[in-house]
């Protein structure tokens, strides 16, 4: 049997190459309704543009139906239909490839390449937790998610600045966001000696406020960078402070010296300087202006400072009904924390503020309800949070909460056919080889495993992807994706486990396909916990 894991992108760059050269023709299906009869499609308009009057020759739909290649799903039939060309896999044996390798399908599809760096970079990190806007929490989240992301691709990842403010610690403890804290203070005095040389002839002999150096001109820098650099064409003088000079040696700092640990590639490396590393601001679209003075003065203060440096700005956090400056970061953790609380009680009774295991997992509900909204919508859009309950249900089908529910479920689920097994009313598992995978045939069943077990390696690799070719400052990504895809995973799976009973009735002719469908759910179950390691959330056993 073939070892190497399936893919969807491997299987429709085959399916388009055996269609001969052009674009791209074929789709992935996605829906209930198509996938009762197909997997994927070449539409009946595409096919037109490609062969006269959109009829695919013989020989070809015979190479279709025969499709073999590395990581390419196998074919069970292709045909002409009026939607287009309607191709059906082997979903036995695909279920068996797959499902026979669990592991493998909860990791990236393509490792990034060794030694590849990145630092990333928080401004809103430097102030304190009472002084941090929605705005600034957005980037924080989708820093410390991309950051998570990035380094299950393979990434080396530095993250700056190094907390210093203990009660920023805490709070970061409390939203599960791993950052790393300060040791100690960069030395900025190198820089600052070159910051006076240039500001001497700038400063007049005027007397300046303490902790003023002067005043710097970056309109050239500017105009030499060019209109497509991205700059805004106002950026005109800086003015230099010991705190920007400050920021400006913690980042040069990083950038040289980075952790001999932090990466197996790095070990010997010969670019660990400015060259073979990317720099990332993360930051709001209010600090947008103030990150490019900053990202001028480094260029211009430092002599090897990093030529790939790029700003992922994210768009402004609405609050219905209110402005979003009337709410701190911390206030939003202690309403949601009290939405949580209040839903918790009323759905079990008592109070649970006394329990500590209750106490841990209405702090993780919380959380979890935090990060599904701040990263559900794509970072450079604006963002509207509503603060009704509604949004902390375990039945609303968008939230957090929904998602964690979802994975209490799957525990139950396994914690009941082990203390079953322990009670002598189910054999133990058996080996993966011996299972029936044609006793899969539930739609709900091809469902989980196509829309979400097979193509989550291709979804982490999309999510570590940076574009640090594109033209401009900004850098986009898709840090929403992982949000969105447990959330149709939870939609899917609650949607199976509502309709079909698992553990049945323990006699042994119908042992066969419980053991199928809970080697299906383990896969679910892997994909799940493997998703929301990326936002920081351990998997809950009850709610």
């Amino acid at each position: 049997m073939a070892t190497r894991r399936l893919g969807v992108g491997e299987t429709l760059g085959a399916l388009n190459a055996a269609l001969g050269p052009g674009g791209p023709v074929w789709i992935k299906e996605t829906r209930t309704r198509h996938l009762r009869s197909r997997d994927f499609l070449a539409p009946h308009r595409a096919l037109q543009a490609r062969f006269d009057d959109g009829q695919v020759p013989e020989h070809l739909l015979h190479a279709l139906a025969c499709l073999q290649g590395p990581g390419v799903a196998p074919v069970l039939r292709c045909a002409a239909t009026p939607a287009g060309l309607s191709l059906q896999l082997q979903r036995s044996a695909v279920f068996e490839r797959v499902l026979s390798a669990v592991a493998a399908y909860a990791t990236p599809a393509s490792p990034a390449s060794l030694g590849q760096r990145v630092l990333l970079h928080c401004p809103a990190l430097r102030s304190s937790p009472c002084a941090l806007r929605l705005s600034q929490l957005r980037t924080v989240l989708v820093a410390d998610h991309l950051a998570r992301a990035l380094r299950a691709h393979g990434v080396c990842v530095r993250l700056v600045p190094a907390v210093r403010d203990p009660h920023m610690l805490t709070f970061l403890q409390q939203l599960r966001v791993d950052w790393p804290a300060a040791l100690e203070r960069a030395s900025s005095h190198t820089l600052r000696s070159h910051a006076l040389e240039k500001l001497t002839s700038a400063n007049d002999g005027r007397t300046l406020s303490p902790g003023i150096l002067g005043r710097l001109c970056l309109k050239e820098l500017v105009e030499e960078q060019g209109r497509t650099a991205g700059y805004d064409l106002n950026l005109d003088n800086c003015l230099v402070t010991e705190d920007l000079l400050s920021v400006l040696a913690e980042l040069q700092e990083a950038l040289w010296h980075w952790p001999e640990d932090s990466h197996p590639g790095l070990a010997g490396a010969s670019d660990t300087g400015t060259d073979g590393c990317l720099v990332v601001h993360v930051v709001s679209c209010e600090e947008e202006f103030q990150q490019q003075k900053l990202d001028l003065l480094w260029r211009k203060l430092v002599d090897k400072a990093p030529l790939r440096q790029k700003h992922l700005i994210c768009g402004p956090v609405k609050v219905a009904g209110a402005p979003g400056t009337l709410m701190t970061a911390p206030e939003y953790y202690e309403f949601r924390h009290a939405q949580v609380c209040k839903a918790s009680a009323l759905k079990h009774g008592g109070d649970l503020a006394q329990d500590p295991a209750w106490t841990e997992i209405v702090g993780v509900l919380s959380v979890a309800t935090i990060k599904f909204e701040m990263l559900s919508t794509a970072p450079q859009s604006q963002l509207f949070l509503a603060l009704a309950d509604s949004s902390i249900s375990t039945k609303g089908t968008k939230s957090g909460t929904f998602v964690m529910y979802n994975c209490a479920r799957l525990a139950t689920l396994f914690e009941s056919y082990k203390c079953s097994m322990e009670q002598g009313l189910y054999p133990p598992f058996p080996p993966v080889s011996s299972l029936d995978f044609s006793l899969l045939h539930d739609e709900g069943e091809w469902l989980l495993l196509f829309n979400s077990i097979l193509p989550f390696p291709d979804l982490l690799s999309r999510t570590a992807v940076l574009d640090c070719t594109a033209p401009g400052l900004r850098i986009a990504v898709r840090t929403e994706m992982i949000c969105k895809f447990l959330v149709q995973l939870s939609m899917d799976f609650s949607s199976y486990y509502n309709r079909v009973h698992i553990l049945g009735e323990p006699r042994p002719h119908l042992f066969g396909q419980m053991f199928v469908r809970l080697q299906l759910l383990r896969a679910v179950r892997e994909v799940l916990h493997t998703g929301l390691a990326m936002l920081g959330l351990p998997p809950l056993s009850h709610i």
